[in-house]
């Protein structure tokens, strides 16, 4: 779990460098005038969560700072599920049903670092 939870918040920030476009676009409305910065902090936070994760050293820390930041991009999911015209391409259905998925990714978290 734990190799699982790290590579989840690795490979997930990464593609905040591959694909930073599409990220930029889940920004809240009220957030838009920093989207490339969020996007770019988010992108380092999630790597650094997932580096913590895997010394035992750091675990405990990166589960806090991996938490932390699933709190922080949370809006963004919500917004898209408010916001479906905004994602012609996503159905809304899968739109909402980001929102419950984040608290798995939340378990694999938890459980990736006790």
């Amino acid at each position: 779990m734990r190799f699982l939870a790290a590579g989840f918040w690795i490979v997930g920030g990464v593609m905040h460098f591959v694909i930073p476009r599409q990220y930029e676009a889940i920004v809240p409305s009220s957030l838009r005038n920093w989207r490339k910065e969020l996007v770019v902090a988010s992108g380092v936070a999630e790597i650094a969560g997932g580096l913590l994760i895997l010394p035992r050293g750091t675990r405990r820390a990166g589960r806090w700072w991996s938490l932390a930041t699933l709190a922080a991009v949370y809006p963004a999911n919500i917004e898209m599920a408010l916001r479906p015209e905004r994602y012609p391409k996503i159905p809304p259905a899968a739109l909402w049903a980001r929102l419950p998925l984040q608290f798995v990714f939340g378990w694999i978290t938890w459980r990736g670092t006790e």
